[in-house]
C-alpha cells in the first residue's frame, strides 16, 4: 500500500471536492498506473479510513461510488476488488473505445480486414439500401490493456465517411467527425460458443462461453448507418441494463 498511499497523501490538500470525491480520484489513478491490479483486493474499509485519516462514512461513499461504475466489484465476505470483468451498459450507445477509457483501460485493435464492397442481400435489409450501395467493412480484433475482450465486424454506409482510412482506433470518433455518429441503435445479446476460429483469435478455448451483440445504428434523420455484429468473451464481459415501469 505504499504507493497507493503516495497518490491519496494530498487528499484535502487545496482541492474544492469533497474528500470522497478526492479519494475516488486516487482509487482511479492506482488502477490507470497498475498499482492496484486486475483482481486485487483493496484494503478494508476501516484500514483504509485509518491509513488516510478519514471517515469510514467517506470511505464508504467513494468505494459505493466505483462499485456503481463497475471499477469496483463487492465480494460478499471478501471485500472490494478491482473489477476484471467489463460491465456494459446496454441501454447506452457508446463505442468500445469510450467504454475503455472510462474504465481506466487502454483501447486498441487488430485489424482483420479493411475493404470496400457492395451491399449483401442481408446487409441492404438491415441498413435499407439498394442493391449494389457501396459498403464498407470494418474486421477487428478490440483490445483492453492487451487482452482480447471481442471480434468486431462491421458494415457502415460508405456515404456517411469521407474513405475507408477515416477510422482509426474509434469507429464512432470517425462518424462523428463526419457528422453521422449514430444516435440510436437496436441491439440483440444472444449467448453463444466460441468455435475454433473466434477461441483462436480472442486467445481462448473453443466451446467457451461467449456473448454475441448484434447492432444496428440510427443517425437523427432515422437513416441506418452501422451494422455489426460483435463476439464478446463471456468471462470479460458483462450486459447491464436499468429497468423501471415508466
Amino acid at each position: 500500500m505504499t504507493s497507493l498511499a503516495h497518490i491519496m497523501q494530498s487528499l484535502g490538500q487545496g482541492s474544492s471536492l469533497p474528500l470522497y470525491q478526492q479519494l475516488q480520484r486516487a482509487l482511479r489513478e492506482a488502477i490507470d498506473k497498475r498499482i492496484l491490479g486486475p483482481d486485487e483486493a483493496l484494503p478494508a474499509e476501516r484500514q483504509l479510513a485509518a491509513d488516510l485519516a478519514v471517515s469510514r462514512i467517506t470511505v464508504r461513499k467513494a468505494i459505493d461510488g466505483l462499485v456503481s461504475e463497475g471499477l469496483l466489484v463487492r465480494r460478499p465476505g471478501s471485500g472490494n476488488f478491482i473489477n476484471t470483468r467489463i460491465e456494459k451498459n446496454f441501454a447506452k450507445l457508446t463505442s468500445f473505445s469510450e467504454d475503455m477509457r472510462a474504465r481506466g483501460r487502454t483501447p486498441r485493435s487488430v485489424w482483420l480486414k479493411r475493404s470496400a464492397g457492395t451491399v449483401t442481400p442481408e446487409e441492404a435489409l438491415r441498413l435499407r439500401l439498394s442493391p449494389g450501395a457501396p459498403v464498407y467493412r470494418f474486421h477487428r480484433i478490440r483490445y483492453a490493456d492487451e487482452i482480447p475482450m471481442c471480434l468486431e465486424y462491421a458494415t457502415i454506409v460508405a456515404a456517411c465517411l469521407p474513405s475507408l482510412e477515416a477510422v482509426e482506433v474509434s469507429m464512432y470518433d470517425a462518424l462523428e467527425r463526419a457528422g453521422n455518429r449514430p444516435v440510436r441503435a437496436l441491439q440483440r445479446l444472444s449467448a453463444l460458443l466460441l468455435n475454433a476460429e473466434q477461441a483462436t483469435l480472442l486467445q481462448a478455448r473453443e466451446g467457451d462461453a461467449g456473448l454475441s451483440v448484434e447492432r444496428l445504428g440510427f443517425v437523427r434523420d432515422g437513416r441506418a448507418v452501422e451494422f455489426c455484429r460483435s463476439y464478446f468473451r463471456g468471462d470479460m464481459y458483462d450486459f447491464v441494463a436499468e429497468l423501471s415501469t415508466t
